[in-house]
């Protein structure tokens, strides 16, 4: 999901509200939200003894938690009731530009906002903060946007490592000065969010494909396999997209047809803004795309044409992003009743916008063992080791609850 750009006011940090007590209040309101909001009847907590010990003894924590429904951080609620310590949350600026009473409550429940189209030093320096002074975890997503998948990680941002090193730094260094060894540390805890969806998947996915199906002036394909549904809908799709932007459907793979449309909607913006193509991942592209094209639109000193235009390049941007968030072959590879459902989600939020989930379902937290946060970098090595632990870990606790997810039983056969 890409945020909501408010032109015509300029970015001002939100601080969290730090008392104890509206989390505990509104904590136990938590359990109702998540059914009513978000279909969510049964939350599963695992391992958590590992967060409580590192609270005991007042480290810095940071929790990583993967990021694929946007319930996540209110479903992280429940944790800090379970562990009875409530958490600060880093949460992106735009969640705070909705309505006022939404605004208060994200600060009542320990959120502070983030601009992720900059340096914001502010939100950095709180974060740094936070773990220096370890009275309460810290809740980054190292994934830096939504995946909208349970078992397909985004590329990992590396803004977790450096609040987390620069917090261990600053311990080290009053340590130093006070000539006083500091028992605490910082650490990053690695925690797995799966969601089982627990209902009739031919009932709620079908009912989907039938709406977009007819969009597409199809007859409904209703009764047949819901997979030959989803791949025949999602080529559908892609073709669409490849006629608007480059004027025929392609040849090729999945995976080239996706790469060639996204190159097309960011290279040439990487070209006039940036100094030519970027490498990495398409999220850490747009991500710097936009870090570029918003400042100017929110101060409101460019003409009406081009700031038509850099609505449309925002837009083509956004789609690269969403493009890049369908891994090739996802549901058909495994074809699960939770990745059916992810994917026709995206589907449904791509065409109306419309990211209403879909229950009931029941969601598993999973604590990951805790990794102690080295101050210094190697400079020498291409990658991040911190985050390099982070992601291995995620991935790893997600396969432990795997098996947990009920596979696609299809009511016909010829499922591709």
């Amino acid at each position: 999901m890409t945020s909501v750009l408010v032109t015509g006011s300029k970015y001002k940090f939100i601080p969290p509200h730090e008392s104890r007590f509206w989390p505990t209040v509104l904590g136990r309101f938590v359990p109702q939200y998540l059914k009513r909001k978000c279909g969510i009847l049964d939350v599963e907590i695992r391992s958590a003894e590992k967060l409580s010990s590192l609270l005991k003894a007042g480290h810095g924590i940071v929790l990583a938690p993967n990021h694929c429904r946007m319930s996540d951080a209110i479903l992280l609620q429940r944790l800090a009731r379970y562990v009875r310590t409530p958490f600060f949350v880093m949460a992106s600026a735009h969640l705070f530009r909705g309505s006022r009473s939404m605004s208060w409550l994200l600060r009542r429940l320990g959120a502070f906002s983030v601009y992720r189209e900059g340096i914001d030093r502010q939100a950095v320096q709180k974060g740094i903060e936070i773990l220096t002074e370890g009275k309460r975890p810290l809740v980054l997503f190292p994934e830096g946007a939504l995946s909208n998948s349970n078992e397909h990680l985004n590329a990992l941002q590396e803004g977790v490592s450096f609040i987390a090193r620069s917090a261990a730094a600053k311990l080290d260094k009053a340590s130093e000065a006070s000539n006083t060894p500091d028992p605490r540390r910082v650490y990053t805890v690695p925690i797995a969010i799966r969601y089982l969806y627990m209902g009739d998947i031919e009932v709620s996915a079908g009912a989907m494909l039938t709406q977009i199906e007819k969009r597409l002036s199809w007859r409904p394909f209703e009764g047949q396999c819901l997979i030959e549904r989803i791949y025949r809908v999602g080529h559908a799709l892609l073709t669409l997209k490849e006629q608007e932007y480059l004027g025929q459907a392609q040849t090729g793979d999945i995976d080239e047809r996706l790469r060639r449309l996204i190159d097309h909607l960011l290279v040439p913006q990487e070209q006039e803004f940036l100094g030519g193509p970027k490498e990495g991942s398409v999220i850490a592209r747009v991500k710097e795309l936009r870090r570029v094209l918003l400042p100017e639109m929110i101060e409101g000193t460019l003409l009406v044409s081009e700031m038509d235009r850099r609505w449309r390049l925002l837009t083509e941007a956004s789609l690269a992003q969403s493009l890049s968030l369908f891994p090739a072959r996802y549901v058909a590879s495994r074809p699960t009743v939770d990745r059916i459902l992810e994917t026709v989600e995206r589907f449904n939020e791509n065409l109306w916008g419309d990211e209403t989930p879909h229950g009931p379902m029941k969601a598993i937290i999973q604590v990951g063992e805790p990794i102690e946060v080295n101050p210094k970098r190697d400079r020498s090595s291409k990658v991040d080791a911190l985050m390099q632990a982070i992601e291995q870990s995620l991935n790893e606790l997600l396969k432990l609850s795997a098996d947990e997810c009920r596979m696609y039983q299809p009511r016909q056969t010829g499922m591709l």
